[in-house]
Formats: C-alpha cells, sequence, structure tokens
C-alpha cells in the first residue's frame, strides 16, 4: 500500500499515453468476450438487431472492470504495467462512489469527438471518426499540462491523481 501522502508527482504524460494505449488492447478482449456472451445469451444473430442492449452491457462491464479494480488494487493491469495508480487528490486509495464518478467523467475522452462526428454527418465514414478520436485524445492530453500538477482534468474534477508507483519488494525479492 502506498502512503497516504498528498501531491504525489504525476507520471509522464508519455507513460500516461502508453497506459491508455494498452488499457485499450486489454478492454477490448474484456469487451469482446462479454460480446460473446451476450449474443449467445439473446441469440442475437444479426450484428443491428440488439445494438442499444449490446452496448448498455458493454457500458456495465467497463464500468465494473474498472470500478472494481481501481477500488480495490488502485491499478487496472495496464496501470500495474506501466507502473501508475489512481488515487484521490489526499492520497488515498479510491472508494465506491468515486471510482464510480470518475469513470462516468473518463468519457470526456471519447464523447466529444462521437458527438461532434454525428453532427458533421461522419458516422458513416470509419476513418473521419478514428481521426476525430485520435485528434481529441491528443488535445485532451496536452490540457493536462495546464494543470497545476499535470492531471487530467476529469480527475482534478472527481479529485483523484494519477501517481507514478514504484511497487515495494520484501526481502524475499518479490513484489508486496
Amino acid at each position: 500500500m502506498m502512503p497516504a501522502t498528498a501531491r504525489q508527482v504525476a507520471p509522464p504524460l508519455r507513460r500516461r499515453l502508453a497506459c491508455f494505449l494498452y488499457e485499450s488492447v486489454l478492454l477490448f478482449g474484456v469487451t469482446f468476450t462479454a460480446a460473446l456472451v451476450y449474443s449467445v445469451a439473446v441469440n442475437q444473430q444479426h450484428a443491428l438487431r440488439g445494438r442499444l442492449g449490446l452496448a448498455a452491457v458493454l457500458f456495465v462491464v467497463a464500468g465494473i472492470y474498472f470500478v472494481w479494480l481501481w477500488t480495490h488494487s488502485g491499478q487496472t493491469l495496464a496501470m500495474q504495467t506501466w507502473r501508475i495508480r489512481v488515487l484521490t487528490d489526499s492520497g488515498q486509495p479510491l472508494g465506491v462512489s468515486r471510482a464510480v464518478a470518475r469513470f462516468a467523467c473518463s468519457w470526456v475522452w471519447f464523447v466529444p469527438p462521437l458527438l461532434a462526428a454525428w453532427q458533421l454527418g461522419y458516422t458513416r465514414s470509419g476513418g473521419l471518426v478514428f481521426v476525430a478520436i485520435a485528434g481529441w485524445i491528443l488535445f485532451y492530453a496536452v490540457l493536462s499540462f495546464l494543470h497545476p500538477r499535470r492531471q487530467y482534468w476529469h480527475d482534478a474534477l472527481c479529485g483523484t491523481q494519477l501517481v507514478s508507483w514504484e511497487p515495494a519488494f520484501a526481502t524475499s525479492g518479490t513484489p508486496t
């Protein structure tokens, strides 16, 4: 467990973005499995039938995935790999309500470019939507340089922070 010290150092933006990318790969596996279970459970035979139900299930599964890991270890697998931990601003582990708020606010990474693409009628062009999302992600990530402690703005809103974390090693040489 990390000592409860406030104002710990934020990981470099490059490391946070690498973690974000790795998290996307891992989350693909989680959502693919959930989508497979859903489609078998409801006998979905066409991709456009039941897609709202599928979207709701995937949203809930992603929420459970993040909230569970943030509240139990302060890290997802990607965060462990990139030595990043999420804590409250006071340096404490996240409670369920704060983790749920962080999950909800983290959709700022995707909702603005998706809404813009929808408003501009680009929803049929996957390439343009991808460019809009990628451009927005980079723009939003760079906005962290405007925060006094280099935190993402949804973290500031939720009272959370991403901090660099090095595992403590016991005398046996295994992480504690």
